[in-house]
């Protein structure tokens, strides 16, 4: 991946040095001004003629690109609206854009002229966080299993001009804590892209010792079947009795907070690859299962960007690894096990397995006295039904902890949708032959899903993000990096 640096200055030089690229903002029914207009001017008036006749617009994220001169050799104008609507959304519109444009670049190095670009110093560090964010995100580039790669983003450094509006500290601050944001989604990107006999469970947790290597504030242990065994997690272990590949469940722990405060708990579903199991899925598409380890990989990244940004809290990940196959010693439906709760489950269809983990997961972080638990799965295909790839489905037995992550996930740009879960949807559950059933009666099943989760998390204020439609979209485009931002910014709230 790119190694990407952000940093910020008070303005602009614009003679007696070289520019190999400036973003300049455009406002609808602004002139150029400031800094802006001396940029214009050092690079020939070339983008007020733009302006002029039209070809550099000021629609919001339209990006015109034109060449400068030899102090300013390219310039790109950002459209950026009306600035009375230069608002949060329209600012991740602009900043998504910019990330993209240098992202395609061949620019190493660019300067956006930020003076006058917000009124007030809340936005302007928010916006400066958003645009490090996406710049990060834009620049990542997948090679680790390609041969011969195909070239990917050059771009290497940003920097923005201020103004007077905000402190050069400030910037930089809200610039690295994009930049964190940004680059931990990366990680669990480049995770869930790897394939399934690349990233198994005994690499996650390779990956997450070295994570703890990489930060003194992180602790890393890792549980093998051995010891779940003796620990009763019959129903994690179920998933990966088809497989060669042996379970793991690995627990990161970060302490920012005093020893004694109650640790925020993220429990992610790594399964590393779906064949279904004995119910096995259709050939068709089964390609996409690696992806099946999309909650897992959030925490990864999720912990990476809490021990950058150095949060005050104490939290804790905890990642479920198995590896779902078809074999004779693989779970048959019908068969009956025991959870680390104690409570028995009827297995009538293997293809519902991420539950399986996660459920002793859940049971498992009882143990921590959490303050809140938020588990991240690509649970079920219903939530894209439900919601298609915009929102993340949310699920809570906590109405606080549902509103907080809500508005963390429009804070961050990265949404998540609240469905509900109640008795009339868990009575679907009941089984003749133990506590429950692993899948309900056929309609609901995002919900029933959440349903079953919920018998194991009566201990603790819990939440549920099903991330199937927005983890990943596609073979072609890969993994998204979400929820990531969503989760740093409801840890940050806290």
């Amino acid at each position: 991946m790119t190694k990407l640096t952000v940093t910020a200055t008070k303005a602009i030089k614009v003679s007696g040095t070289k520019h190999e690229l400036v973003i300049v903002p455009l406002f609808a029914n602004q002139a150029l001004s400031g800094q802006s207009a001396d940029v214009d001017t050092a690079a020939g008036g070339v983008l007020q003629r733009a302006v002029d006749i039209g070809e550099a617009e000021t629609k919001l994220g339209k990006v015109t690109a034109m060449i400068g001169s030899e102090s300013v050799a390219r310039i790109l104008a950002v459209g950026c609206g009306e600035s009375e609507n230069f608002g949060a959304k329209a600012q991740r519109t602009v900043s998504a854009a910019v990330a993209r444009a240098l992202a395609a670049s061949k620019a190493k190095a660019a300067t956006f002229v930020a003076d006058g670009v917000c009124a007030d110093v809340d936005s302007i560090t928010s916006f400066m966080e958003f645009l490090a964010r996406d710049t990060a995100m834009s620049c990542y580039h997948y090679t680790a299993t390609v041969g011969s790669p195909k070239p990917g983003p050059v771009f290497k450094k940003l920097t923005v001009a201020l103004g007077e509006i905000i402190s050069t500290a400030k910037a930089k601050k809200s610039l690295q804590n994009g930049l964190a944001i940004g680059q931990g989604a990366n990680v669990t990107r480049e995770l869930v892209n790897l394939p399934g006999n690349v990233c198994t469970p005994t690499y996650l947790a390779k990956e997450a010792k070295a994570l703890g290597r990489k930060y003194d504030s992180l602790s890393v242990s890792v549980l093998d079947e051995k010891k779940m065994e003796s620990m009763g997690m019959g129903s994690l272990l179920s998933v990966g009795n088809g497989s060669d590949e042996p379970s793991k469940l690995i627990v990161i722990k970060y302490q920012g907070g005093n020893a004694k405060d109650a640790p925020y708990c993220l429990v992610g579903k790594g399964i590393t690859f779906d064949t279904g199991g004995i119910s096995l899925k259709p050939a068709k598409g089964m390609e996409s299962m690696k992806f099946d380890m999309g909650g897992a990989g959030s925490v990864f990244g999720a912990m990476q960007a809490v021990a950058e940004l150095g949060l005050t809290i104490n939290v804790i990940g905890v990642v479920a690894a198995a590896e779902n196959m078809p074999s004779g010693c693989a779970t048959k439906p019908g068969d009956v096990v025991t959870s680390m709760s104690g409570k028995t489950i009827e297995i009538l269809n293997t293809d519902a397995e991420g539950r399986l983990v996660l459920c002793d997961a859940l049971t498992y972080v009882e143990r921590f006295k959490p303050a809140e638990v938020v588990d991240i799965a690509t649970l079920t295909g219903a939530i894209i039904v439900a919601l298609g790839h915009e929102a993340t489905g949310l699920f809570a037995n906590d109405d606080d902890l549902a509103d907080s992550l809500t508005k963390a996930g429009l804070a961050s740009g990265d949404e998540a949708w609240r469905l509900p879960i109640n008795k009339q949807y868990d009575k679907q559950l009941n089984s003749k032959y133990a506590d429950m059933q692993n899948i309900g009666t056929g309609s609901a099943g995002s919900i029933t899903a959440a349903c079953f989760l919920a018998r194991f998390t009566e201990k603790y204020k819990w939440a549920h993000l099903d991330v199937a439609g927005t983890a990943f979209q596609s073979m072609q485009k890969g993994a998204t990096g979400r929820p990531v931002p969503l989760l740093v910014e409801y840890l940050r709230q806290k």
